[in-house]
């Protein structure tokens, strides 16, 4: 029997998806799937398509996604589609850490539950997942770019902001490395392209300045997705 061609299936929130990064295809999970050779030539023929051309893709990663979301609403609807995925990639916890902002002793207690949910993930993962296949779970940026100026994005003040998203992160690789999940550094790829590069503020999918990957404070934009993208293929490259 012919083997099945190559499922990718990607999971989590905001950091996946397309809607800011000027529309379909264009997110971070999209460009992985399929490269925009107009908005990054250098990426011609390195994405799944050109791997396979069978390659099937189903985008599960919502706008705003917590940990119980994608427990109760994104894991169910990867185990009901017809292929078993041979690539998962999965981008969560930073909504779960945003829901506490400004809350050190909240975030204290937020970290081990996402490592928790996340576990439970990975665990739950192992039963559709193909033979062989892949899972890779990215780390959350920082759009401060480790300055922790909350006011000039605009936020109220969290001095341990940066220490909160690097205990995230930290947490994140644990659980990862139990699973024999592959990382996507995505948290070192941004740094630089937040409040060093401009205004993480701003609103533009497509800003004329492309080393700024940010848009609405915490969104990445089209360059922004480019960048999500290549720390997805350095993880399956590394």
């Amino acid at each position: 029997m012919p083997a099945a061609p190559p499922c990718y299936v990607a999971l989590g929130d905001s950091i996946s998806i397309d809607d800011y990064a000027g529309g379909p295809g264009r997110g971070g999970a999209g460009l992985l799937f399929r490269n925009r050779d107009d908005d990054f030539p250098d990426w011609r023929g390195r994405d799944l398509l050109s791997l396979d051309p069978a390659t099937t893709f189903a985008l599960l990663a919502t706008d705003g996604a917590t940990t119980r979301t994608l427990l109760q609403a994104q894991l169910p609807r990867l185990r009901a589609l017809p292929a078993r995925p041979t690539l998962v990639t999965l981008t969560i916890g930073g909504n779960d850490l945003l829901s506490v902002y400004g809350d050190t002793a909240g975030a204290l207690e937020v970290v081990p539950r996402v490592a928790a949910a996340v576990d439970a993930a990975l665990a739950e993962l192992a039963g559709p997942l193909a033979p062989g296949g892949r899972v890779v779970v990215g780390t959350v940026y920082d759009p401060s770019d480790g300055t922790g100026d909350a006011a000039a994005l605009g936020l109220p003040p969290w001095p341990d902001a940066v220490a909160a998203i690097g205990g995230l992160n930290e947490a994140l690789r644990g659980v990862a490395a139990r699973h024999g999940a592959a990382v996507a550094d995505v948290a070192g790829a941004f740094h630089g392209h937040g409040l060093r590069a401009g205004d993480p503020s701003q609103h533009a999918a497509r800003p004329a300045q492309r080393r700024l990957w940010f848009c609405d404070v915490i969104e990445p934009n089209a360059w922004g997705a480019g960048g999500v993208r290549a720390a997805f293929w350095a993880a399956l490259h590394a």
